[in-house]
């Protein structure tokens, strides 16, 4: 067994005030079911900080992209093209609706759907375009939107790992016809489960409180629009419970706080290990490739990756990691190759970037009370992995 305390991959950072919050919620507030004042609270401070026309609380960001879904009438067999590199929830919400994921490869340099690929993949059934920012690292959504205009197609954002990410000055899920974010334990800001749907199309605004209320205009009666309120749409219980909103908003107003310690972080991480990154040289090995963020947008410190010369490789090093203590995990198996993916969706061209790279990355261990002591740690086993101290 190690001496050292062990390095988790992830630990879920408490601002301070949560329980404050959820008591208040709970004793004071006197209202724990959806939609009380802390979800309105966290729904103003998301719209007033990202710059978005409205934003809705959901259970998850699973349940934003559904919302999604449900908002752009995805009906059997239309396409919606989307990165294979990604989380289950991304393909999921379209498939039950019927549509059919059409999986286009990602960019070397940002893992992130490769907007070159993106006017050949469009056809006559296409409906929606889902980038995914990885790893909180921006799109260009500059060409993304471009391309969605020309086409009339509708544009999500899946934001999960982005929060308070930008891409030329503007937060990411504030670009798309829609934007998808996640608050689950291992992203930046938290409610241990949770998510929100940011609607920037002024015109879906109304019909996504339908939705987001079960298909019923309840918001319209409460505020005195209509005398009663009944079933209009079609929809389903997308809200959280208060008490997960109580906690929310303890996070979001040490958001910025918390970035900025992730950031740090990550650029910690990134000075430790230049050493080892390509191409190689006097001064550098080139063993293993760094995340690249890009010019045009800042970063929010998510996630902390390496990809490793090969799959044999990564196994030896999280094996050699788990023998010091420290925890490191490799990420998604791509959707285009799971049996539900092969079943439901439709690939434009190869996958070479995302096969390879799936084979290759493995994320380190990033999170807010991380000492810069720990971080060392990390490094040194990573140098030490690849001979160099």
């Amino acid at each position: 067994m190690p001496k050292d305390p062990k390095i988790p991959f992830n630990r879920p950072y408490i601002a301070g005030r949560e329980l404050e919050y959820i008591s208040r919620a709970v004793n004071e507030n006197r209202k724990i079911s959806g939609d009380g004042p802390f979800t309105a609270k966290c729904q103003a401070w998301l719209e007033q900080t990202l710059g978005v026309k409205k934003a809705l609380l959901t259970h998850s960001c699973t349940g934003a992209l559904e919302m999604s879904a449900l908002l752009c009438d995805i009906r059997p067999g239309d396409e919606v093209i989307m990165p294979s590199f990604t989380f289950v929830s991304t393909a999921n919400a379209f498939v039950l609706r019927g549509g059919v994921p059409v999986f286009v490869d990602i960019r070397e340099d940002t893992l992130n759907l490769d907007e070159r690929l993106l006017s050949g993949a469009v056809t006559a059934k296409t409906r929606a375009i889902v980038p995914v920012h990885y790893a909180g690292t921006p799109c260009d959504m500059d060409v993304i939107m471009d391309i969605a205009r020309k086409k009339g197609l509708k544009v999500i954002e899946d934001a999960a790992q982005a929060h308070l990410s930008t891409h030329r000055g503007r937060h990411l899920g504030s670009i798309g016809d829609l934007g998808c974010l996640s608050f689950h334990e291992t992203k930046n800001v938290i409610s241990g489960e949770g998510g929100a749907l940011l609607i920037n199309d002024a015109e879906m605004a109304e019909r996504a409180e339908i939705i987001w209320e079960k298909g019923t205009n309840r918001k319209r009666f409460f505020r005195g629009e209509v005398d009663k309120y009944t079933w209009v749409d079609i929809g389903s219980s997308f809200l959280p419970g208060e008490i997960v909103a109580a906690f929310l908003y303890a996070q979001l107003e040490m958001a910025e706080t918390i970035i900025a310690a992730r950031r740090r972080l990550f650029d910690r991480y990134m000075a430790g290990l230049a050493g080892l990154a390509g191409p190689a040289g006097p001064t550098q090995k080139g063993v293993l490739r760094l995340p690249e963020i890009g010019k045009d947008g800042t970063y929010n410190g998510h996630i902390m990756y390496i990809v490793t010369r090969s799959l044999a490789e990564r196994t030896q090093l999280i094996e050699h990691l788990a023998q010091r203590g420290i925890k490191a995990v490799f990420h998604y198996v791509p959707l285009h190759s799971s049996p539900m993916g092969e079943k439901c969706g439709r690939v434009h061209g190869n996958m070479a970037v995302t096969d390879a790279v799936s084979d290759r990355l493995l994320r380190l261990p990033l999170y807010y009370e991380m000492s810069d002591d720990d971080m060392d740690r990390v490094i040194a086993a990573v140098a030490g992995f690849y001979g160099q101290r």
